[in-house]
């Protein structure tokens, strides 16, 4: 059973405002709808990545309705191949099982061995939408809060791409 107690207590250390709800389990983007619409904000999604030879990672958050091309993130990140990582390499490095994994997840990056890459078009949402390490519960905050506050607290720098998600 994954323990997101962590996640929390940074949060609330850092004194950052947030909602948190519990709900069925969610699997698909659709699924977020309506408790999108409860909490008032929406989620990006959150895909894990790797290059070809398994030696470098990603988590890209990109807006929910972009469509996501390998390609055009492989270009601009520089990377020959791109590739979605596997859960289990994602429960190895962070201990938090697929679909559940978002910016927070990094807290128990110990050995920060995943770059953080966000579309920045997630600049122009007030508020956002994640699992709290679990598809069992969402918790919204400021978006300013997330990139402002929590992620210097954990010492992450996002890399920041325009992605355009056109063919």
């Amino acid at each position: 059973m994954f323990d997101n107690k962590p996640i929390f207590d940074m949060l609330d250390r850092l004194g950052i405002k947030y909602t948190a709800v519990k709900h069925d389990a969610v699997h698909t983007m659709e699924d977020l709808k309506p408790i999108e619409q409860q909490l008032g904000a929406v989620f990006f999604r959150n895909l894990f990545l790797c290059n070809r030879q398994k030696t470098k990672y990603y988590l890209l958050l990109i807006t929910g309705d972009k469509p996501f091309r390998t390609s055009e993130v492989s270009k601009l990140l520089g990377v020959a191949r791109l590739s979605f990582g596997s859960g289990e390499a994602l429960e190895e490095m962070l201990g938090v099982p697929a679909g559940a994994v978002n910016p927070l997840s990094l807290v128990f990056d110990r050995e920060k061995s995943i770059t953080l890459v966000c579309d920045r078009e997630i600049l122009s949402l007030d508020r956002v939408c994640m699992h709290p390490g679990t598809n069992e519960a969402s918790l919204v905050m400021d978006t300013g809060d997330l990139f402002e506050k929590v992620l210097p607290d954990m010492n992450i720098s996002p890399v920041w791409l325009d992605i355009k998600g056109e063919v």
